[in-house]
């Protein structure tokens, strides 16, 4: 090796080279410039010209020699090699690699030349520092029809997904679907419809219930994805109904006790029985097994459970008269504007009555316990819970990740967040138990509207109405309608509110709640004399806080 100077006129082109494409003018006129100012900082490779010839083989930096020719260099350094047994094949296509990424389809015509002229897929893998997986990915990627091929080299390239299409399909298929969408001059490819008419349903070994055994008496010959991830099993066969039909045997097969095989909908979910509910939870000896097939292959399995058989309508069970159905206090839209008082003047309470600050974290514990923490807000807002509680959340961190916040900062955060969480509307919404016991503790009584109006009162029984004459000065007409008009005009200056309103839970409804989430201790748990630990500095004494719910009751 060593370095002599020379024309660059007089240098020869590789016609080896693995770059076949050509740059763009923009970056040979910057390369020009650049040699015409600093010169050539790394001088090119050539070697002897073969076969007797006197001349040089640029083995390395054709796009020097040309910028040097566009400079007008008279001569420039070159550095004289012996030729490689390839030919420099593989050094012509390092040296690309690491100067400029090649275009992709003269790296997969490069690899298929390496191959032809001896190099193994291992070597060529180690040389070029990739893995052999994406040497085998790149050949399968070089069987793409010539045609393609070489609207790609032009930059028109299709993305992964369409690629990976396009690679799996043979040849023929491939000349066929070129045909009908290859496009005009000065025109890109709609890679997508190339794709689509190439593209076959999958069906991936991975989402087989069944048995190498089975799927060789269906004939299923697995095919190895080589694009997918190397540590997952990237098996599939586009055989479908081979495949769905070793499903189905597997099914029948595996099908257990008061078991079923369904169909799946349009919408992907199974067929169950008529009046069937699909159970989510723990299931009985008595619930049904259904199992069928997903929009994938894969197979799927719910439970579902059949109604309890109905006695008939209008028979009594003693074999006597059937009393007639009573109307109730309040009806289904009472109830409803109630629960839409409640939650306001809950709302109302949070937010302006005295509320020591322990008892705020309180709250926000058995709020949190409530039934409609997905959470589903009650307050009104039109965003997320999120988006309403983030950016208190954001007063309470400085810029380093830390808390930092003043006592009043906090409380606005803290009541913020139970006004989104607590709510008692009869709706998706609602907080159950909790909200009340919530309202109880904070005096929302006292925040919820007058609910003698017109709107409230039609929704009362007549027993209702005559209830809540019982402290007035109005008393009960003959007709309903006109005991209501007087209670209207009456509490026009006074302030009613229905007892079934107020926020303090039903004894049996509170003591049930609580019987179902009391958490139970262990007696081992005591010391060894048989006393009990006194609380630590900073629980919480349940005793207090019973103690603060039946106040707020009383």
């Amino acid at each position: 090796m060593h370095i002599i100077k020379i024309d660059p006129r007089a240098l020869k082109d590789n016609p080896d080279d693995a770059r076949k494409s050509k740059s763009t003018p923009q970056g040979d006129a910057l390369l020009a410039a650049t040699i015409k100012a600093v010169g050539i900082i790394q001088p090119p490779v050539v070697s002897p010209e073969a076969d007797g010839g006197n001349g040089f083989i640029i083995q390395a930096g054709h796009r020097r020699t040309r910028g040097a020719i566009a400079a007008e260099l008279e001569e420039i350094e070159v550095i004289v090699t012996d030729p490689a047994d390839d030919g420099g094949a593989m050094r012509s296509m390092v040296e690309n690699i690491a100067r400029e990424p090649l275009n992709p389809v003269d790296q997969w015509r490069a690899i298929e030349r390496l191959v032809a002229l001896g190099w193994t897929e291992e070597g060529i893998a180690a040389a070029l520092s990739l893995s052999v997986r994406q040497i085998k990915k790149l050949r399968l990627l070089a069987n793409v029809l010539p045609a393609m091929l070489d609207q790609m080299a032009k930059g028109d390239m299709p993305d992964e997904r369409q690629l990976r299409t396009i690679a799996a399909a043979s040849i023929a298929e491939q000349k066929e679907v070129w045909k009908a969408h290859k496009p005009k001059k000065n025109e890109t490819t709609t890679w997508w419809s190339v794709a689509n008419g190439l593209s076959k349903t999958r069906m991936y070994a991975r989402d087989a219930s069944f048995d190498d055994e089975l799927a060789q008496a269906y004939g299923i010959a697995w095919v190895e994805d080589l694009f997918a991830p190397a540590d997952e099993d990237s098996r599939y066969t586009t055989d479908v109904e081979a495949f769905l039909g070793a499903q189905q045997e597997w099914m029948t097969n595996n099908l257990p006790k008061n078991g079923m095989i369904t169909e799946s909908n349009n919408w992907g979910q199974p067929e169950l029985p008529k009046k069937a509910e699909r159970v989510y939870g723990k299931p009985k000896k008595s619930d049904h097994t259904a199992m069928y097939l997903d929009r994938e292959g894969k197979v799927q399995s719910v439970v579902y459970r059949m109604p309890e058989p109905k006695a008939a309508k209008g028979k009594a069970s003693d074999g006597g008269a059937v009393a007639p159905a009573q109307r109730p206090d309040v009806t289904q839209k009472g109830q409803d504007m109630i629960g839409d008082f409640r939650t306001d003047a809950l709302h109302e309470a949070l937010q302006r009555a005295p509320i020591e600050d322990d008892t705020l974290m309180a709250l926000l514990v058995i709020a949190f316990a409530g039934q409609n923490v997905r959470v589903d807000s009650g307050s009104g807002n039109t965003g997320s819970f999120r988006g309403q509680i983030a950016p208190h959340a954001a007063m309470l961190v400085d810029e380093t990740g830390n808390l930092a916040f003043d006592q009043d900062t906090l409380r606005v955060a803290v009541r913020s967040v139970l006004i989104e969480v607590l709510s008692c509307r009869r709706n998706m919404s609602n907080s159950g138990i909790v909200s009340r016991i919530a309202g109880a503790v904070v005096g929302a009584d006292s925040f919820l509207p007058n609910m003698g109006t017109e709107d409230f009162l039609l929704c009362l029984s007549r027993q209702a109405l005559e209830a809540a004459c019982a402290d007035t000065s109005v008393l009960p007409r003959n007709k309903v309608r006109d005991t209501r008009a007087a209670l209207v005009e009456h509490f026009q200056e006074e302030r009613f509110v229905h007892g079934s309103a107020l926020f303090a839970p039903d004894a049996n409804e509170l003591a049930d709640w609580k019987a179902h989430n009391e958490i139970v201790e262990d007696e081992d748990e005591d010391d060894a004399d048989g006393s009990v630990d006194e609380a630590e500095e900073g629980d919480i004494d349940p005793d207090a806080v019973s103690e603060g719910f039946r106040e707020a009751a009383e």
